[in-house]
């Protein structure tokens, strides 16, 4: 069975941290937590990498994140006021 790169990020008035980097080409996950109700962050999407997740207060959300194809992928928060980075290389 091949490794599993895993990423927690934190939610909280922004994303915690605000760049991922990740491997081309190993499986991916990043675990989403968000730890309080500050700003429009109670959803995460990307639709470079395809996911969107409701982030509900501490409790945490895990999605795949193919690492296929090298490059910079965004996410953001539901209203596309805070912004995150996967760094795929």
């Amino acid at each position: 069975m091949s490794e599993v790169q895993k990423v927690n990020v934190e939610v909280a008035g922004g994303y915690n941290p605000e760049v991922v980097n990740l491997k081309k080409g190993v499986p991916a996950q990043i675990s989403f937590t968000r730890t309080n109700d500050k700003g429009c962050l109670e959803v995460v999407h990307s639709k470079d990498l395809g996911f969107e997740e409701e982030l509900p207060i501490d409790v945490t959300k895990t999605v795949d994140v193919p690492t296929d194809e090298a490059g910079e992928f965004d996410f953001s928060c539901g209203m596309d006021m805070f912004f995150g980075k996967v760094v795929i290389s």
